[in-house]
């Protein structure tokens, strides 16, 4: 699920590269197995070595970056197989995250969930790009409305994980699908229906899973590449 151009302000210059490196990745402006020295990125975005070094390492804990000792860091690059496996763990989580909250509903949290929904819905009428944006948000802030912080931690890291593979292998799709498949995981979850919001959200991690199919495109040198990244956010 590729992240669009609109994302939350960063607050320190950590999370300012952090935010960067994360989309130019989510959007394969920086190719699966690209090395990313910490001078070129530093270069890029105007900061030091070491605020390169900790939004790198932000992005080694969830699964984007690979640290490799005396070699450096280089974007992920998993395999179609380590995709499965990792939409698998997701699926489990997921599972509980959404029988947790059909549990605990209450008026605030169904406002909550259906305010989401109503987002995608007027967002998939102008930009589709926007759409796969908010629905990736969907799947974090479900996680985050268990009041559970460890499940919201490790949520986010599969999702982000989950979000490269689509970008690397997924098939061309309509951001409508996902938007009908939240409203009626929604529908579920604000009826209390335990069993079936979790039989829903298997299904439909089971479809998102199903579109990845495309081999990644390599792309060219990580300065270049940040440098119109950089330009074409600043417009």
């Amino acid at each position: 699920m590729p992240t669009g151009r609109k994302s939350r302000i960063p607050q320190t210059r950590t999370d300012k590269v952090h935010a960067g490196l994360r989309q130019a990745i989510l959007e394969q402006r920086l190719a699966p197995g690209a090395r990313l020295p910490e001078d070129a990125i530093g270069d890029s975005f105007g900061t030091s070595r070491t605020i390169a070094r900790e939004a790198l390492g932000r992005l080694a804990m969830e699964g984007l970056v690979d640290l490799v000792p005396n070699r450096g860091a280089f974007v992920a690059n998993p395999s179609l197989d380590e995709g499965r496996h990792i939409f698998a763990v997701r699926k489990g989580l997921e599972r509980l995250v959404v029988q947790q909250l059909a549990a605990q509903m209450t008026p605030d949290l169904a406002g909550a969930l259906q305010a989401m929904t109503d987002a995608e819905r007027k967002v998939l009428a102008k930009s589709e790009a926007e759409a796969i944006r908010l629905a990736g948000e969907f799947h974090l802030k479900l996680a985050e409305l268990t009041g559970n912080p460890l499940l919201a931690r490790y949520v986010r890291e599969l999702v982000s994980r989950c979000s490269l593979v689509l970008a690397m292998y997924g098939r061309p799709h309509s951001a409508e699908c996902g938007a009908e498949e939240h409203r009626t995981l929604v529908a579920a979850l604000v009826a209390g229906d335990r069993d079936r919001a979790a039989a829903l959200m298997d299904q439909h991690l089971d479809l998102v899973a199903g579109r990845a199919l495309i081999a990644p495109e390599q792309l060219g040198d990580v300065r270049t590449i940040l440098s119109d990244f950089l330009r074409e956010t600043s417009d």
